[in-house]
């Protein structure tokens, strides 16, 4: 069973135009083409990637924190309490007030005390600014340095300058040295991504990035095996383009920077817009829906590969309108925060803004008003 599996999953017709078969892209005459086997070796760069995030972050990113006076903020720990801890565990971490009241009784806290209990233990499951800082610095250096590389690839391509060029000859398309590395190594970054999910920042667009890292790396992994590489370099430079322009910015939110933050964010936003919701979906997605059906007629990759291309710009639009919103904070003198982020909360009771209203306390209750249950 396994066997006819793998020989339906490796079927020509799935992967290649009519009439060709994986005959046809075999090494000849020093031509070489890409091999699914080829991406074995992406896993062990995955895994390296990871070490050297590990050490860049100790001798790079946490000095560069200090250089740029981030300190860590003193959070309040929640005191150890099997009632509330199951409740936050298991059922939510926002209780309703409902069950706020419940577990006052359960726990023999008072309804303050649970309110302030959950406030400071979602307070200890929020990244750090120094984690936070980190993350931004590690991908920054790795887009950065990965759009740099790009753009050498592509930079003296023909298919950089004319699409139509980047299907001449397709699929039997000699692959090159710079385009082999190029896509190893960025689909080892995004597994590499996908294997810190669990553990790097989470923002509210953590499913949306989840979906963004799974599409990529099928994108890029199909890509490849179909030697769809011309087109593939050309999405992967694209994308590059604006994404060190982001971390740039949240590494200079982070510090403090908001001027620079702002002005950062603005040159992001507008590279952003015109990359991903002008020239990938008016340019790409016209080269590689209208330029294939010259050649050839559609086939099961050609609706695949241009699938995934369209879950892709879904995302695109879904993060563009986030940042229009902000665009539009700034343009109307708000304050830029990264609306995906998971603004901590202050940890101030009740009883201490009382403090501040009407003054200090007499046995536990404000001289202005001591009418609380003694039980509060």
């Amino acid at each position: 069973m396994l066997s006819t599996l793998f020989n339906y999953f490796w079927w020509e017709r799935l992967w290649l135009p009519v009439p060709l078969t994986w005959e046809d892209l075999m090494d000849v005459d020093g031509r070489v083409y890409a091999k699914a086997s080829d991406l074995y070796i992406t896993i062990p760069i995955a895994f390296i990637f990871l070490v050297l995030r590990y050490f860049f972050e100790i001798f790079i990113g946490t000095p560069l924190a200090r250089l740029m006076n981030i300190k860590e903020k003193v959070r309040l720990k929640a005191t150890p309490n099997p009632v509330l801890e199951k409740f936050y565990t298991s059922t939510a971490k926002h209780p309703r007030q409902i069950d706020i009241e419940a577990l006052s009784k359960k726990s023999s806290c008072s309804v303050r005390q649970v309110e302030r209990w959950f406030r400071r233990r979602r307070n200890q499951d929020r990244p750090s600014m120094l984690k936070k800082f980190r993350e931004a610095s590690w991908r920054f250096t790795f887009y950065l340095l990965a759009f740099i590389a790009g753009m050498a690839v592509i930079v003296d391509k023909p298919w950089f300058y004319n699409l139509r060029e980047a299907w001449k000859g397709f699929p039997k398309q000699s692959m090159l040295l710079s385009q082999y590395w190029y896509y190893m190594i960025e689909l080892g970054f995004y597994w590499s991504l996908l294997f810190r999910v669990a553990v790097d920042v989470k923002r509210k667009d953590f499913k949306e990035q989840v979906v963004h890292h799974v599409a990529t790396i099928v994108l890029i992994s199909f890509s490849w095996c179909a030697n769809y590489i011309r087109a593939g370099t050309l999405i992967m430079a694209l994308h590059d383009a604006s994404d060190y322009f982001l971390e740039s910015a949240k590494m200079f939110n982070y510090a403090g920077w908001k001027n620079v933050c702002n002005g950062i964010f603005i040159v992001f936003a507008l590279i952003f817009i015109i990359t991903r919701l002008i020239i990938f979906p008016f340019w790409i997605l016209h080269c590689t829906f209208v330029y294939p059906l010259e050649l050839y007629p559609a086939f099961f990759g050609y609706y695949f590969f241009n699938a995934m291309l369209v879950v892709l710009q879904i995302l695109h639009f879904f993060w563009g309108c986030l940042i229009l919103r902000l665009a539009h904070k700034f343009l109307t003198g708000k304050v830029i925060e990264d609306e995906r982020s998971d603004r901590e909360e202050t940890d101030i009771s009740e009883d201490e803004d009382e403090v501040k209203k009407n003054g200090p306390l007499s046995n536990g209750h404000t001289v202005l008003n001591n009418n609380h249950r003694k039980t509060d």
